[in-house]
């Protein structure tokens, strides 16, 4: 945890509890902590104007009982500016419902533009509006302010955040009707043997799990490829832990697997189910196979399997990635992954305080690479393209009659 985000959390735990006098101390004693340019961290992580933090630092040089109270009744001071503009914030929301992003069940919600684009265009609108204030009403409203990550992966497509609309959209009608909505992806290929595994484990003193110096494949062990499948509803995952490769037929294993194991049991009245994707690998929208095995799954269950595609450069959203994978990292961080039932146990016995819940299994089965699909399957395909990019979002029914390459 950085130092901004320390204080933002000590200063949001301890404001219900200060007076006005008692929170410009504390926040200039934590500037006062961070020494140079902690004036600016600090107002950055409250809230609180740079004015407000100097004159708490001058404050803090008087000793105890030199200085006047300075506190003013309850209700005296300026009245707040959402008090006296109350479209204020109305119109804020405005300016950031267009591009709000991530979980729609989340209280949680966070923007991407700034605060000073977001005060100039309120400017606009005839507010008197600064870039604190504008951070002060998003905090109010349930923003939270992210810091970057290593999340694109290529060129932003211009209809990025109109896709992310969709899939929100899509998933919450999914939701009104208790019908499944579930995330795929392949996890990274591990190697399986006494590797080093990035991050760190509690042992004795001087008593480190020996791992081997270089990091060539084992040709008996080879690698593991995790595909897995995370239940947005559930709070659940299922991986599917594969030794051969990974194609689009191991990756519509792994959904049947799920669905045998865990999906039909909570879902046994849906009438449709809803895949999320990234636009790439094992389950890419281009891909031919992909669509040729989801027919097959559709006939077999029964229901209409609908797919919806993040655009290029955006995969890392795909809830999957922070839901399920990520914890299954930290979960065996600095245990050498020595043979695929570690694997598979050390996914399984990951869990969350949010009550997330996994099963893994390996699977042995060959899915070979290079497997050629003919015109003559794609056609025989019952699939309707959404008017909004069909080439990402796509519904694959059941036939009336199964048909077999």
């Amino acid at each position: 945890m950085n130092s901004g985000d320390a204080v933002q959390k000590r200063f949001e735990a301890l404001n219900p509890f200060l007076d006005e006098r008692t929170r410009r101390l504390m926040v200039a004693a934590e500037a006062q902590v961070i020494g140079f340019g902690g004036i600016s961290l600090v107002a950055r992580a409250t809230g609180v104007s740079r004015d407000t933090i100097s004159r708490g630092l001058e404050e803090l040089k008087f000793p105890i009982g030199a200085q006047p109270g300075g506190i003013r009744r309850p209700g005296g001071g300026r009245k707040k500016t959402t008090d006296v503009d109350p479209t204020l914030r109305g119109d804020l929301e405005k300016l950031i419902n267009p591009t709000e992003r991530g979980d729609p069940e989340s209280p949680l919600r966070w923007t991407a533009k700034s605060l000073r684009h977001l005060a100039k265009e309120l400017k606009r609108m005839g507010h008197q509006a600064s870039h604190r204030m504008v951070a002060e009403i998003l905090r109010d409203l349930g923003y939270s302010l992210q810091g970057n990550r290593k999340t694109l992966e290529g060129s932003s497509h211009p209809d990025r955040d109109a896709q992310f609309e969709h899939i929100n959209c899509q998933a919450q009608e999914y939701f009104a009707t208790s019908d499944p909505v579930i995330s795929v992806d392949t996890k990274k290929k591990e190697l399986v043997g006494e590797f080093k595994n990035g991050g760190r484990e509690w042992h004795p003193q001087g008593m480190a799990e020996k791992v081997k110096v270089h990091g060539f494949v084992d040709p008996e062990l080879g690698r593991a490829i995790p595909y897995g499948v995370y239940d947005l509803a559930a709070n659940s995952g299922w991986v599917s832990v594969g030794v051969d490769h990974d194609t689009s037929s191991f990756a519509v294993a792994t959904i049947r697997c799920w669905w045998n194991s865990m999906g039909s049991e909570r879902y046994p009245n849906a009438q449709r189910l809803l895949i999320t994707a990234d636009g790439g690998g094992s389950n890419g929208s281009r891909v031919r196979l992909w669509k040729v095995e989801l027919q097959k799954l559709a006939d077999e269950l029964g229901i209409p399997i609908s797919v919806s595609h993040f655009p290029p450069g955006t995969s890392k959203w795909n809830k999957i990635e922070h839901r399920l994978f990520s914890f299954i990292t930290q979960n065996w961080r600095g245990t050498p992954l020595v043979s695929h039932e570690v694997i598979v146990n050390l996914i399984a016995s990951t869990t969350t305080e949010k009550g997330l819940t996994v099963q893994a299994k390996l699977d042995r089965a060959e899915y070979p690479a290079g497997r050629q699909v003919s015109d003559q399957e794609v056609a025989a395909i019952n699939l309707r393209r959404d008017s909004f990019h069909g080439e990402w979002n796509y519904t694959i029914s059941p036939r009336a009659e199964k048909v077999y390459a």
